[in-house]
């Protein structure tokens, strides 16, 4: 069983940066895992942000964090990260780390059968 903590969160100024880092706390890889990071605002669905798909190392993004947010694994540490530049308010949420053996396309919540428990990152204007 896969099981993931995040890391990272915080209060941050809008223009400012943070990284969330997702580690495995089972002492289990998850190198062979499709992986993804999530966000959920109160009142709304959690949505897709970023994933990284563990085959090639394929990064996909959504519209909203595109040339800001940064996703990447570092294999040796078993770790998942998201650099965050450029942090806007309407970037505030918890956010959430997913993994998955294969997830056919990768931007959907359903697909993904292991999650963390969060890590809130609110943004001020």
């Amino acid at each position: 069983q896969v099981q993931l903590v995040e890391s990272g969160g915080g209060l941050v100024q809008a223009g400012g940066s943070l990284r969330l880092s997702c580690a495995e706390a089972s002492g289990r890889t998850f190198s062979s895992y499709d992986m993804a990071w999530f966000r959920q605002a109160p009142g709304k669905d959690r949505e897709f942000v970023a994933g990284i798909r563990w085959t090639d190392e394929f990064t996909f993004y959504s519209d909203s964090v595109k040339g800001r947010f940064t996703i990447s694994r570092d294999r040796t540490k078993n770790t998942l990260d998201l650099q965050m530049n450029g942090l806007k308010p309407e970037d505030t949420a918890v956010y959430y780390c997913a993994a998955e053996k294969w997830a056919a396309d990768g931007r959907k919540a359903t697909e993904y059968d292991y999650w963390g428990q969060g890590t809130q990152v609110t943004v001020s204007s």
